[in-house]
């Protein structure tokens, strides 16, 4: 409890409409449960002036307290002196002002008579309705009652969004050996020769001549071509999966003991009404 104090100390209140309120100046804690009811959070010019922001129906995310009013609506809340406890006025004005409607609404906590404390809720008003009446022979001492709550924990599971990673989408360049077989072609000389016989050739003359012939070879040349093989394209899809969440909540039990025989006086109760059909 005191870490939670703690941290509820270093905490910022941001209002329903997403305006920064303040930070937390104090935390008032539930004379029933003992648990953390109320915050205070300075408002006003240089923030002098503290205000009560209920806890009940906000939401903590990391250092900030997200309250259910808007800033407007805290600021205007009742001015309380915050120096020492609320008093049962102090509390029931401001549960009126939030529209709050606990199971101990402070406005039904009546003095009782002679003694300057205060009673549960109801307590006061059963007393009155049972004034004067029998109970199966057996008349009620309300100076003789006793009472006390019995409260319990229910785990409430929310949920965050967080960044999960990156994808990033990139290309690259990386360079590979190709090996092809091209075939290739060239010219080459063939010499033939052919005797003339009987002296039968056209043109007999003796002096020097000259032909030519031109030569040619294939040679591979090789080029690149770009051309588009394949276009990737990357989206995003929500996917749903259900996942177990495990925490532990805490349940008060009551037991009524009697101090002659140390039985539990419930069971003993429980076994007289259930003899008498009284529920």
């Amino acid at each position: 409890m005191q870490t939670e104090i703690r941290s509820l100390l270093d905490c910022h209140v941001i209002g329903s409409d997403g305006q920064h309120i303040g930070k937390v100046g104090q935390v008032f804690l539930s004379d029933r449960t003992g648990e953390p009811e109320w915050v205070t959070v300075r408002t006003g010019m240089f923030g002098m002036r503290q205000t009560f922001v209920p806890l009940a129906g906000s939401r903590r995310s990391g250092g900030e307290i997200r309250a259910p009013y808007d800033k407007e609506t805290i600021k205007g809340a009742p001015n309380v002196d915050v120096d020492d406890r609320l008093t049962l006025e102090e509390e029931a004005a401001l549960y009126r002002y939030y529209g709050l409607q606990p199971s101990n609404i402070p406005t039904q906590r009546k003095p009782e008579t002679g003694t300057g404390t205060t009673t549960g809720r109801g307590t006061a008003a059963g007393t009155a309705a049972g004034a004067g009446q029998a109970m199966r022979g057996r008349e009620r001492d309300r100076e003789g009652d006793i009472d006390m709550t019995r409260s319990e924990e229910h785990m409430h599971v929310g949920k965050e969004r967080r960044e999960a990673g990156h994808v990033r989408l990139r290309k690259y360049v990386e360079s590979e050996d190709v090996e092809e077989t091209v075939p290739l072609a060239h010219d080459e000389v063939v010499i033939e020769r052919e005797p003339i016989k009987d002296g039968s050739a056209t043109d007999a003359r003796i002096g020097e001549d000259e032909e030519v012939i031109t030569l040619y070879e294939e040679r591979p040349v090789v080029g690149t071509e770009t051309t588009p093989v394949e276009r990737v394209h990357v989206h995003k899809e929500r996917v749903s999966r259900e996942e177990k969440v495990r925490g532990k909540v805490r349940k008060e039990h009551l037991d009524v003991e009697q101090d002659q025989d140390g039985r539990p006086l419930d069971e003993g109760v429980r076994r007289d009404r259930d003899r008498r059909g009284d529920r």
